[in-house]
C-alpha cells in the first residue's frame, strides 16, 4: 500500500529541485489577479505586493539553484567519465602485464623441464669421468641451468608482485565505486532536505 511519504518521495525524484514551482506560479498569477483588482487603499494590498515580491524572488532562486546543480552535474559526469577511462586504461595495462609475465612463466617451466634433461643427460655423461671435454661442456651446461633458475625464481616473484598490483587496483575500482554511490546518496538526500525545507 503506498503511503504518503511514498507520494511525497516519487514527487521529489521527479520534480527535483524545482518541484513546487509551477504551483508557485500558478498561486502568484491568482494572487497577482486578485491584487490587481483590490483596492489600494486596503492595508492588504501592500501586504499581498510584498509577499508576491516574495514568491518571485523564491522562484529565481529555485531557477539560479537548478542552474547551479546542473552545472555541477556536467562537471561532475565529466570528470567521473575521465576517472572511468583511467582506470580502463590501468586495467588494460595490467591485463597485459599479467599476459606477459604468463608468458615469461611459462618460458621458465620450459626451462625447467629442459633442465631435467640436462640433469639426466648429466648422469650419463658423469658415468665417463676420463673425459675431459665432456666434463668441461658439463660444467658449463650446470652454469647455464644455474642462470636458468635465477631467472625463473625473478619471473616468479615479478609475477606475484604484478598479481598484487592488480588486486591493489581492483580494490581501488570497488572503493571508488562504493564513493560515487554514498555522493550520489548523499545529493539525492540534500535535494530533499532543501525541496522539504522550502515547501
Amino acid at each position: 500500500m503506498t503511503t504518503d511519504d511514498d507520494i511525497i518521495r516519487k514527487r521529489l525524484l521527479i520534480e527535483g529541485d524545482g518541484g513546487g514551482d509551477d504551483r508557485r506560479i500558478n498561486k502568484l498569477l491568482k494572487t497577482f489577479t486578485k491584487w490587481c483588482n483590490s483596492d489600494p487603499s486596503l492595508p492588504e494590498f501592500t501586504e499581498t505586493y510584498q509577499r508576491m515580491l516574495i514568491t518571485v524572488a523564491q522562484s529565481q532562486f529555485a531557477v539560479c539553484k537548478s542552474e547551479m546543480v546542473y552545472d555541477m552535474n556536467k562537471k561532475e559526469i565529466k570528470k567521473y567519465e575521465q576517472i572511468y577511462k583511467e582506470i580502463e586504461d590501468k586495467i588494460q595495462q595490467a591485463h597485459q602485464q599479467i599476459q606477459d609475465c604468463k608468458e615469461e612463466l611459462a618460458k621458465a617451466k620450459r626451462v625447467r623441464k629442459n633442465k631435467e634433461a640436462y640433469d639426466a643427460l648429466a648422469k650419463v655423461i658423469r658415468k665417463h669421468p676420463d673425459r675431459q671435454e665432456t666434463q668441461r661442456k658439463l660444467e658449463e651446461l650446470d652454469k647455464e641451468v644455474n642462470s636458468l633458475k635465477e631467472s625463473k625464481s625473478a619471473l616468479e616473484m615479478k609475477l606475484e608482485i604484478k598479481r598484487k598490483q592488480f588486486l591493489c587496483l581492483v580494490r581501488s575500482i570497488h572503493d571508488l565505486q562504493a564513493t560515487m554511490e554514498e555522493e550520489n546518496q548523499g545529493e539525492l538526500m540534500e535535494t530533499e532536505s532543501h525541496d522539504v525545507r522550502g515547501s
